[in-house]
């Protein structure tokens, strides 16, 4: 009954209360990265979600788009601005994937929606992953976030999936707020901890 219906209502609802609390911080951040970035300030992704169908994520945009002499982007350490660094710190560019919470193509909670491009290389059972909606947070980001290897973070997700409760959403929320308010666990530049996972499983 929760995983199923009062989950997705929670969900719903959730979003839409703090969307519209929260609509001061929503527009003065836009504003400044608007200004920052010199263009938008939101970032867009096309990313697997429930059923592996893909969804476009959105997010504030943290890195500038500055390419190489080759016209490939730099590293991501490179493009990280002032503000966006500071925007990750607080996990304020999160915000406005509550977006696509309200569009039911997200929860708050649930595993983590990660690049298209590494679909072929989960096993089987990290598969199971993309059964429920992909969340803001998930267990694997309470337990370590970016400093987990990938079987581990992947194991999380599988263990969350088999064992979702109202219970377990409730501890992953808390100690998302936990770890949100004391910084913990945040990694600003990933890719300087974790290998992309297509790289990381090619070897």
């Amino acid at each position: 009954m929760y995983k199923f219906v009062v989950k997705r209502s929670l969900d719903f609802f959730g979003a839409l209360l703090l969307l519209v609390f929260i609509s001061p911080v929503f527009m003065l951040v836009a504003v400044f990265l608007f200004i920052t970035n010199k263009g938008t300030p939101f970032f867009v992704q096309k990313r697997p979600g429930k059923n592996e169908r893909i969804f476009k994520i959105i997010k504030f945009k943290t890195m500038n788009d500055f390419k190489d002499a080759n016209g490939n982007l730099l590293p991501d350490g490179e493009r990280l601005t002032k503000m966006g660094s500071i925007i990750r710190k607080t996990s304020l560019d999160e915000i406005p994937q509550l977006i696509n919470v309200l569009k039911g193509e997200m929860s708050f909670i649930g595993p983590r929606p990660l690049l298209t491009r590494y679909l072929p290389y989960y096993t089987a059972v990290e598969k199971k992953r993309h059964t429920v909606r992909p969340g803001i947070t998930g267990l694997a980001q309470v337990s370590g976030r970016n400093l987990l290897h990938w079987e581990q973070r992947l194991a999380k997700d599988v263990f969350y999936v088999e064992n979702l409760s109202m219970l377990m959403d409730i501890k992953i929320i808390f100690k998302t707020i936990v770890n949100v308010l004391s910084s913990k666990d945040i990694v600003i530049d990933p890719s300087s901890t974790l290998q992309d996972l297509d790289a990381y499983r090619k070897k």
